[in-house]
């Protein structure tokens, strides 16, 4: 059995995100929490928290043991994007885009 959750409108890029995706992407949830930990980004304290939402659901609505579960899928998708403009020299403009993502994960039972 799949167990996920979702974090939504998270206000980072979906390209940074993907990168500390790819790191914990199949591992066990303790391992994947261990290598979290250390990692020097704060987008990893965002991942670490959606990792334990999934892991809590799957504990508490499934009654599946927390130290048996492993990311079986985990992906970050494009959100909406802030449109912001800069003033530059000679009464231009530059745009400035803030863009955000939502970041799934799914967890499951290891046999």
């Amino acid at each position: 059995m799949q167990v996920r959750a979702i974090a939504k409108y998270v206000r980072v890029s979906p390209q940074k995100v993907r990168l500390i995706l790819d790191m914990v992407r199949g591992k066990k949830v303790d391992e994947a929490l261990a290598i979290l930990r250390f990692t020097p980004s704060p987008t990893a304290r965002v991942v670490a928290k959606v990792i334990r939402s999934a892991s809590a659901n799957a504990e508490n609505n499934f009654q599946m043991s927390p130290s048996a579960l492993r990311i079986a899928k985990i992906f970050a998708d494009k959100g909406p994007t802030l449109k912001r403009y800069r003033p530059r020299a000679r009464g231009r403009v530059s745009p400035i885009l803030r863009r955000s993502a939502h970041i799934t994960v799914v967890v499951e039972e290891e046999e």
